[in-house]
């Protein structure tokens, strides 16, 4: 479970993109993080595995403050996987999927037999078993997605936080790999919270949405945040700016 209590993000005391926001993310559900561009999406992520500083308030995880955890403590909590493509030509897939048990390796990584199996779990749980031994550089950007989201499976946290995680691939594979996040949410009861600028994704397949308006932010079951308008409000006053910007134009 993730808390924020009171947070306020932002570059500086006059451009704040979170100010004052309190709410709470559970395990079983997946959460699309929604907001135009510039908003505070990927700083609210990074905030919360700590490697974005708040301006005011506190990041609770499973009820211990973030900076009351260690960095190794933290890893077996949350896991991050960034929008970055990755391309790792010289790693099997199994050895990239390892890397997320670092957090329990001793000191010099030696993975064990119990370690090795959860790399194969990982691997199977998102379809990816018989590409163990391929490279990634032979893949395609759905099939490294996949792989990347098996090392944050191999990593065993509750929290699992991606940033945009289908920005590279097309329609069919955008649903399917939201499918699979929110079958990993229900069926092995993670709190899973990825950022998309894909609405139709976010209304069909989470939980609840939250929607950042800076520096506000709304979250709601996802019916309700439908029937709230927040959505509307939000790209509705996007589309007027834009329209007066063409008429400048």
């Amino acid at each position: 479970m993730i808390q924020l209590q009171n947070i306020s993000l932002g570059y500086n005391a006059h451009h704040l993109l979170l100010d004052n926001v309190s709410t709470t993310f559970t395990c079983g559900t997946t959460t699309a993080l929604i907001g135009r561009n510039g908003t505070g999406k990927s700083t609210l992520l990074r905030a919360i595995i700590g490697s974005e500083p708040l301006k005011q308030g506190a990041i609770l995880i499973n009820g211990t403050d973030i900076q009351q955890i260690t960095p190794q403590q933290l890893a077996q909590q949350v896991a991050f996987v960034t929008t970055e493509r990755i391309r790792i030509s010289n790693l099997a897939c199994r050895d990239v999927v390892a890397l997320g048990r670092a957090p329990y390796t001793n000191w010099i990584g030696r993975m064990q037999a119990e370690d090795e199996a959860i790399v194969m779990q990982s691997l199977e749980k998102v379809g990816m078993a018989s590409y163990a031994l391929r490279t990634m550089d032979k893949m395609s950007d759905g099939e490294c997605q996949r792989v990347m989201i098996a090392r944050a499976l191999a990593q065993q946290t509750p929290i699992i936080l991606l940033d945009e995680p289908t920005s590279f691939l097309d329609m069919p594979n955008r649903y399917e790999l939201c499918h699979l996040l929110a079958d990993l949410a229900h069926q092995d009861n993670k709190c899973i919270i990825f950022s998309t600028h894909e609405l139709d994704i976010a209304q069909s397949l989470c939980d609840t949405i939250a929607l950042i308006d800076s520096p506000t932010m709304h979250h709601l079951p996802t019916q309700e945040m439908i029937r709230s308008g927040h959505i509307e409000q939000l790209f509705k006053i996007r589309n007027y700016c834009l329209k007066i910007q063409q008429n400048e134009g």
